[in-house]
């Protein structure tokens, strides 16, 4: 009878430590490129406004949405 039980634990180890730094390597590389920073919402706020802009149904008079 073997023991298997060093052979799941370091592969238990080596799999945590590989989902942790992938979630961390992403997670710096998100900040690194913006998409947590202070203009994060901003792509969304522009995509509203040019849907505003281009809606043809929108009241006469009507204002663009912008942020709040």
């Amino acid at each position: 009878m073997n023991d298997y039980t060093y052979p799941t634990i370091y592969f238990s180890y080596f799999l945590f430590t590989l989902l942790v730094g992938g979630a961390a390597y992403f997670f710096i590389r998100s900040i690194k490129d913006g998409y947590l920073g202070p203009n994060s919402e901003e792509p969304k706020y522009r995509m509203l406004r040019d849907d505003w802009d281009n809606d043809e149904n929108k009241p006469a008079g009507g204002k663009t949405p912008g942020r709040p």
